[in-house]
């Protein structure tokens, strides 16, 4: 192979990734290091990711299954395949105005191409499907790809999607391709995709998860091309050495991208933005994992090994930026983007792509790193008992976790952590019976994304949307976001009504503040925004209090000059449609269509799922029914128009019409038995503070813990802020810990006064410092560039 005279990236540190990375023993078919000059090495490495390799024990119930699916798949991937039709190669893509018809020909060829190359598939090897599928790569380049074809619709098939597809198919196919295709093939690819650095007619520079996808599609032309120019100019781009920085894959945006470039991206808090504003790490973000994985796989132990020392940020992208977000298989909703309305990636589908992403990465960080990704691995695998990874992955990623699963390593266990993501306005909560969503939006971050016609009813994912994960690990799969009222997501404050598809879309809000703090280790954490909603004169302030098993849900201010306004308790799709709602203790009726405006509400139970306390006793409106939708509803361009019925129960509060100033206050205790919930009744948990428009406090009786989001300059009993803040005070014995953050992330300072005296420093962060006041201690806080991340010190009473 030509090694090329780009310039490599040989950088301080490189040791702590390993020029010399062997290649992982689940692909040993492959040389543990590619020669130089043997393009053949690499093609057989990128060949084992997608086969498996040549070794496969098929008398293993498991590979044999595996092969199995390969070959069903093919069988349906090759139903109307005809290479002699002029208007398409397959009956149903027929069309030429929508662009993912030439990418799932593309995908299609590939997946058969594979069950030819895999022994013991019934495709394997046989010499008229072999045929069939060269004379079908021989219609798309004469008919639809390559020079002299315009392109239409999304550049991102054209550039990445089809190409990929095709690089796939073609290295399956190599050997048996001939001279004159492969040149058509690759003059063909690198005809739309010449360049890692840039993308799009327009030759755009690819940021994010596209650089990576089109950096691997240059990555594997090349191999084809026995090109080692273009392998030293994958390397190079994933670093961007040839530009400022900005557009690095593998530097944490706080240092690059953030200043410079788009802000597309992983930071350090583990947020990752795709489409400058949109939350993505359950779509483009994991898509980026997936294919750098792979990217890295192919160039270990070359002359073209990535030895960025940014590589190892990929540690911190897994653990703060994916581990967090996965609830027992499920990637949380609120960072999955448009991808929710796919029919295709419901049912624990993204998470099985970070889960195969990671076992790829086990070999490029030896030691602990190494240890660390094992012990996830074993954990998301075996915790996930809705979908079985090892029934359903790839034969190489199998045989990989095959062996991440046998390692001594034990399994992380279960995740209690409390996590908050500032950079792009989600909090997650982790219990060892459940996990808790809340998605919000600021000026900083968009609301939601629906383009190419997907996602039409997302107007609401931002407003306050609090999802629930429980031991229904199927809630959010089975046509749950189809069917769901998208007009009363639960927790969001919304106008009654359904505003038009896709309405307000890739839209800010007016306001800044929208975050909170947490203290590390432990799972107390105080959230909230600032509602201003789009299309309408709504806003509000809420706030979630997320302390250990109990969630305190506040709301204050909320006003709107038209429309009904209601805020979401609950919004539940049933496992059993007759799911006993318990009201004050009495069962309600559990019929489909049964609706009631409950009076007096001070605790509801919903069997299942959990409790709902009411201290100060309200008025709930609830609801069962059936609902009906089809996929296309929501999305035109994947849905299809089969009809699907789900059973639901929604609770929610009535603020009236054009309310002005109104408010709620309710304890959610998920996973809550009954028993439980009615205890909690009689002597709440957590008791309210403050609901002004100026500050949001709860306290704790058992320990009295004060959690507060201040709005504004104001105080909630002995603490007093000097403006917009999320502070958690945690008295425990003799100490007194303290977290702040500005959750506008426009303030240099925040300053606070906690009235207790004889109160000492005993440790603080940088940028903390305290002095002495007639009532107790003044703690001032420098916030600038914080990004609305928390400070904290302890304190200790003399």
């Amino acid at each position: 192979m030509n090694r090329g005279t780009t310039r490599r990236t040989v950088l301080a540190g490189a040791a702590a990734v390993g020029a010399a990375v062997a290649l992982p023993v689940t692909f040993a078919s492959a040389p543990a290091r590619a020669a130089t000059g043997d393009a053949a090495a690499l093609r057989s490495r990128w060949h084992t990711l997608l086969t498996g390799g040549p070794d496969l024990d098929l008398t293993d119930p498991q590979i044999a299954a595996a092969v199995a699916r390969i070959g069903k798949a093919a069988t349906t991937a090759a139903a109307g395949l005809d290479p002699t039709r002029t208007d398409g190669l397959f009956p149903d893509l027929t069309g030429t105005t929508l662009s993912n018809q030439v990418t799932t020909a593309f995908k299609r060829l590939a997946t058969i191409a594979t069950a030819w190359a895999v022994p013991g598939t019934p495709q394997h090897g046989d010499t008229a499907l072999r045929d069939l599928l060269l004379a079908g790569v021989d219609w798309m380049l004469a008919h639809r790809y390559g020079p002299g074809h315009a392109r239409y619709d999304n550049d991102w098939d054209w550039e990445i999607g089809s190409a990929l597809a095709l690089n796939d198919a073609s290295v399956l196919l190599y050997d048996v391709l001939g001279t004159d295709r492969l040149t058509r093939i690759t003059t063909a690819v690198r005809d739309y995709t010449p360049d890692p650095n840039l993308w799009r007619a327009d030759r755009q520079i690819a940021t994010g998860a596209n650089r990576v996808w089109v950096s691997t599609v240059v990555a594997v032309h090349a191999v084809l091309r026995d090109d080692g120019d273009d392998l030293g100019r994958v390397r190079d781009a994933l670093s961007d050495v040839e530009g400022s920085g900005a557009n690095s894959v593998l530097a944490f945006n706080d240092v690059s991208a953030a200043a410079e470039g788009t802000g597309e991206g992983f930071y350090s808090d583990g947020s990752f933005l795709q489409h400058y504003k949109h939350p993505y790490n359950g779509g483009y973000g994991k898509e980026l994992l997936n294919n750098l994985s792979r990217l890295l796989n192919l160039l270990a132990g070359t002359n073209w090994s990535v030895t960025d020392p940014d590589l190892d940020n990929v540690r911190g992208w897994v653990d703060e930026g994916f581990d967090p977000l996965i609830s027992r298989g499920d990637v949380m909703a609120s960072v999955c983007g448009r991808e929710i309305a796919r029919p295709s990636k419901q049912g624990h589908v993204s998470a099985q792509t970070v889960i195969e992403a990671v076992v790829r990465l086990v070999p490029t960080f030896p030691g602990a790193t190494a240890d660390r990704f094992t012990a996830l691995v074993k954990q998301w695998i075996a915790e996930d008992t809705y979908r079985d990874f090892l029934a359903v992955t790839d034969l190489a990623s199998l045989v990989a976790a095959r062996q991440v699963i046998a390692s001594a390593v034990p399994a992380r266990g279960r995740l209690v952590a409390h996590k908050q993501h500032p950079r792009m306005d989600k909090a997650a909560h982790h219990r060892p019976s459940f996990a808790l969503g809340i998605s919000a939006y600021s000026t900083r971050v968009y609301n939601y994304e629906s383009i190419q016609n997907e996602n039409l009813h997302g107007w609401h994912l931002s407003d306050g949307m609090v999802l629930l994960y429980t031991d229904d690990l199927g809630h959010y799969s089975e046509d749950y976001w189809p069917t769901v009222d998208p007009a009363r997501l639960p927790g969001t404050t919304v106008v009654a009504g359904r505003p038009a598809d896709a309405a307000g879309q890739r839209t800010t809000s007016t306001s800044d503040w929208a975050g909170g703090t947490a203290l590390p280790g432990t799972t107390l954490g105080a959230y909230g925004m600032e509602l201003r909603a789009y299309g309408s004169t709504l806003t509000g302030l809420k706030s979630w209090f997320c302390l250990d098993d109990v969630i305190a849900c506040v709301g204050s201010g909320i006003s709107a000059g038209a429309g009904t306004v209601e805020t979401v308790v609950e919004n539940r799709k049933l496992r059993d449609p007759k799911a006993a709602l318990l009201v004050n203790g009495e069962p309600a009726a559990t019929d489909a269509g049964w609706s009631a405006e409950l009076g007096e509400v001070r605790w509801l139970h919903l069997e299942g799922t959990g409790g709902y306390v009411f201290p100060r006793a309200a008025t709930v409106r609830a609801l069962r029914e059936e609902r009906t939708a089809t996929w296309r509803e929501i999305n035109t361009k994947y849905g299809t128009d089969t009809p699907v019925t789900r059973p639901y129960l929604t609770l929610w509060q009535d603020h009236g019409t054009t309310p002005d100033g109104a408010g709620y206050f309710w304890l959610q205790a998920p996973a809550a038995s009954a028993e439980r919930t009615e205890l909690w009744s009689d002597a709440p948990p957590v008791e309210l503070v403050a609901a002004s428009t100026a500050v949001h406090a709860v306290r704790r009786p058992t320990d009295g813990l004060l959690a507060a989001n201040f709005w504004t300059a104001g105080t909630a009993q002995d603490l007093a802020s000097d403006g917009a803040a999320s502070v958690l005070v945690r008295p425990e014995g003799s100490t007194v810990t303290v977290s702040l953050s500005d959750p506008t992330q426009l303030r240099s300072s925040v300053v606070l006064d906690l009235a207790q005296r004889g109160l000492t420093v005993v440790s603080a962060d940088p940028g903390v410092r305290t002095a002495p006041t007639t009532e107790g201690i003044r703690i001032t806080a420098d916030t600038s560039g914080r990004h609305g991340a928390p400070l904290g010190l302890t304190l200790k009473r003399s």
